[in-house]
């Protein structure tokens, strides 16, 4: 009887999700492991937190992508940490034994070791954080309708801390909200006073897009109405101002924090392979120093001739690795296997209604057309047809109403457990 070799994948995001596919119904044994119990599209996280869709149209259980699968298992636990000597990984609830062991854990929020920041903003790098913010924002507009003048300054105002493609696109949903969905759901409120700021450390929004696309981007912000604050670091934040380098302050009750991110390492392995806190890789993927372990999609930190400080943590370079892993590991020899390089497709953005940048590698271009090649791509990416068709209608919905009717506030209920 022929024993097949097990691969464990830590992670079911964006490249640990393409390595099982690639790998389903495959001569492999599969686990994926994550401490959610699904996938999620993350790049439509910001419209979750504006109440434009719901968090079920872009998540995805495990159990139900893989329920036709004949080699691949999930287990729903946290792994703690690996031993790296006996092929072991350790986790809340149990042990797991691996042949090959594939880190795919992505990233989090970064607050640069602000632990009051961390405690007091919100970041946006799953679900229930979107939730959260989506919760807190419209609490906060529950709030005003009640205290209206009276109510503190800081409920005011909306800052989002960070000018990369997350952070714009959360301050034109939100702009839009302002003008077009608020005066409805408050018809005797005055949303004048109501200001949404975007602090960049940077002079333009998009640091890392073409030129075009910054100027255009920060056209749009302005107008849209959003306060742009270019060239200012965040230095603190206890939970009523903003405190900046320059020594200005922003009274504010709403912070979201959009300024980067940061790996989620895995104890056990050797310090000397991590490097900007991600897993050092050969062109392989495979972690440098060990034979069987192997990272992908944003923890890798993987250096080649194009790229010697290592790939941006973005989508496509997650998908990609992930199929090329897939594609080596299932190769009857490793002398067979192939390097992987990243062949840059472009980036996008969306700044509200008809508006948004696309770089292409040999085109960039802005504005309607933009806008719609951005909603067909994100449309495409999304997995189930299902899932597809619910966002397609709520944006169709979106754009005919210039509203939603998604704007729940879900609070789970907290149960005291007392002693008898």
């Amino acid at each position: 009887m022929e024993v097949r070799e097990k691969i464990v994948i830590i992670g079911g995001g964006f490249s640990g999700l393409q390595l099982a596919k690639s790998l389903n119904n495959k001569r492999k044994k599969v686990m994926v492991i994550d401490k959610v119990n699904h996938h999620m599209f993350q790049p439509l996280f910001y419209q979750v937190a504006c109440g434009r869709i719901e968090p079920s149209n872009i998540s995805f259980p495990f159990r139900k992508i893989f329920q036709r699968s004949r080699n691949i298992q999930f287990r729903l636990t946290e792994v703690q940490q690996i031993i790296p000597e006996q092929n072991k990984i350790i986790t809340a609830e149990a042990e797991f034994t691996y042949d090959k062991l594939v880190i795919a854990t992505g990233c989090k929020t970064n607050f640069f070791g602000n632990a009051k920041m961390e405690h007091l903003t919100f970041g946006m790098k799953n679900t229930q954080e979107a939730i959260a913010i989506r919760n807190h924002v419209l609490l906060t507009f529950e709030k005003l309708i009640i205290e209206r003048k009276r109510s503190d300054d800081g409920n005011w105002n909306i800052v989002i801390v960070g000018s990369g493609p997350t952070g714009v696109e959360l301050a034109g949903a939100f702009a839009e909200m302002k003008k077009d969905i608020l005066p409805r759901d408050y018809p005797h409120m005055n949303f004048d006073d109501l200001k949404i700021v975007l602090i960049s450390s940077t002079e333009m929004p998009l640091g890392v897009m073409s030129e075009e696309a910054q100027k255009k981007s920060a056209q749009y912000l302005k107008e849209l109405g959003v306060v742009f604050m270019k060239d200012e670091m965040v230095t603190d934040y206890d939970g009523d101002k903003v405190y900046m380098k320059s020594g200005k302050t922003i009274p504010s009750n709403n912070v979201i924090w959009a300024a980067g991110v940061i790996g989620n390492i895995i104890d056990g392995l050797n310090p000397e392979t991590i490097v900007r806190n991600r897993f050092k890789t050969d062109r392989y993927n495979r972690i440098l120093g060990y034979d069987n372990i192997f990272a992908i999609g944003d923890i890798a930190y993987m250096e080649t001739p194009l790229y010697p400080a290592g790939h941006p943590q973005v989508a496509n370079v997650a998908i990609n690795q992930g199929k090329n892993l897939a594609r080596n590991f299932l190769k009857n020899s490793e002398k067979d296997w192939k390097q992987y390089e990243y062949k840059d497709q472009g980036s996008l953005a969306t700044i509200g209604k008809h508006r948004a940048v696309v770089d292409l590698p040999n085109f960039k271009f802005q504005g309607f057309f933009a806008w719609f090649f951005w909603m067909f791509l994100h449309l495409m990416l999304i997995l189930s047809v299902r899932n597809k068709l619910a966002v397609f209608f709520n944006w169709m919905w979106s754009y005919i109403n210039r509203d939603s009717s998604l704007r729940l506030i879900i609070i789970p209920n907290k149960k005291n457990n007392t002693e008898q």
